[in-house]
């Protein structure tokens, strides 16, 4: 995907800010600022889940309840999706900063709106506005890391990125777990953390400088036929590859009841392992993009899911599935950040925030789309055949990234 005759050298002025070079603690407080923003990513849905029953039970008297009080769950990737591209159109054209700063105080009061919203609809409308605020700042985020880090930083950066949200996950996930027994509302005071990273947001994060064509509007550069088709294929494959992903969370449960393991902490502790995995693959991310190039890292990381799933599709027994899971922690754990780090090879630094928001969009538009597609064909052929084929395509897509990186190419080419 990435060859050094295809990609444009990143310019050494990317990597700078508006002050000049910060002191190393000043990036050090810039990069933990970054990292626990990047958390906030993962609290856009699952973190109320537990709080489902309750929001069913609250609001029992409404037609068609138990659809609505899913969607509170679901509607926010739907924004984050149609809003990301506009967001990545805002940043480039006007900045990072003033984005991220509207928009991690509009995620807390979207998000804490479950704590005094008297109706679903309400409390569905500020699930939308959520949405919009997540879709905000992670397209923020990615393009930010693109600019203030370039090689073998960028992809250790990515790498503990996605730790962090692993690491996130975990934490908030449990917590909701545990503050949803007190009161289906508790778990929605979690998104106050926000209003706790704007001061450091507001010292920490300085707007990189801007090309000389954003900051006089001109037309941006363009990323050429080459680079429009690679962006494509990239952006289609983050679509299937959370299709296929988020088959996890969201069926999971349900397979492991249809085995007759009920309990729904097993269910939780085999997705446990799968993110403890991750958490640790990621941390060696930038090892295994050196070693592998971004198409080794996609073979490794489809053929490890493609594996998982294929397994989960035979296993009948509790240790078969966490084995399975085990297996997936990897791909788990290196795809986003191959994706983000492809995307940001291939985008200049003028088209940086729109190809982030394009990516953005890709992964959540997948992760609406997961259950509506996967449903249907657990209806027809159980989730042990729809597991099974999840897991051939992924292995197909597995091996269609080994052959592009096995096969010939210039002699200073990366792929």
């Amino acid at each position: 995907m990435e060859t050094k005759n295809a990609l444009p050298p990143l310019p050494r002025s990317v990597s700078l800010v508006r002050a000049g070079n910060p002191s190393p603690p000043s990036h050090f407080f810039r990069n933990v600022t970054l990292l626990s923003v990047s958390t906030l990513t993962i609290m856009s849905g699952a973190t109320i889940s537990a709080s489902l029953p309750g929001i069913a039970a609250r609001f029992a008297d409404l037609p068609n309840v138990e659809l609505l009080s899913r969607l509170v769950l679901t509607l926010p990737a739907l924004f984050i999706a149609v809003f990301s591209p506009v967001a990545g159109w805002v940043i480039d054209r006007y900045g990072r900063k003033p984005l991220l700063i509207v928009m991690l105080p509009l995620f807390a009061v979207a998000g804490c709106s479950g704590l005094f919203a008297d109706s679903l609809f309400g409390l569905l409308a500020g699930r939308a506005v959520l949405g919009i605020a997540v879709g905000g700042i992670m397209t923020t985020a990615t393009a930010l890391v693109g600019d203030f880090f370039a090689g073998t930083e960028r992809d250790r950066y990515m790498g503990l990125q996605q730790a962090f949200v692993g690491i996130g996950g975990t934490i908030f996930l449990t917590g909701g777990g545990f503050m949803a027994e007190l009161h289906w509302r508790a778990p929605f005071l979690i998104y106050a953390l926000a209003f706790l990273l704007l001061p450091a947001a507001l010292t920490f994060i300085r707007e990189p400088i801007r090309p000389a064509a954003m900051q006089t509007r001109t037309a941006p550069d363009g990323l050429g036929t080459h680079g429009t088709l690679l962006l494509a294929v990239l952006l289609i494959g983050a679509v299937l590859n959370m299709v296929a992903f988020y088959m996890i969370p969201t069926q999971l449960p349900f397979y492991l009841r249809s085995l007759g393991l009920e309990a729904p902490s097993l269910a939780g502790m085999a997705i446990g392992l799968g993110q403890l995995v991750g958490i640790a693959s990621s941390l060696v991310f930038a090892r295994f993009r050196q070693m592998l190039g971004v198409m080794g890292v996609f073979a490794l990381a489809f053929g490890s899911m493609g594996s998982a799933f294929v397994l989960l599709s035979v296993a009948g027994t509790y240790p078969g599935i966490l084995f399975a899971m085990a297996v997936s922690g990897i791909g788990m754990g290196t795809i986003m950040p191959n994706f983000a780090g492809a995307a940001m090879l291939l985008a200049s630094p003028t088209l940086r925030g729109r190809v982030s928001g394009l990516l953005v969009a890709s992964v959540f538009t997948g992760q609406f789309l997961s259950p509506l597609l996967s449903q249907p064909l657990i209806a027809a052929k159980g989730y042990a055949a729809t597991y099974g084929m999840a897991g051939l395509m992924l292995l197909v897509f597995a091996f269609g990234s080994l052959v592009v990186r096995l096969s010939p190419r210039p002699r200073d080419a990366a792929t």
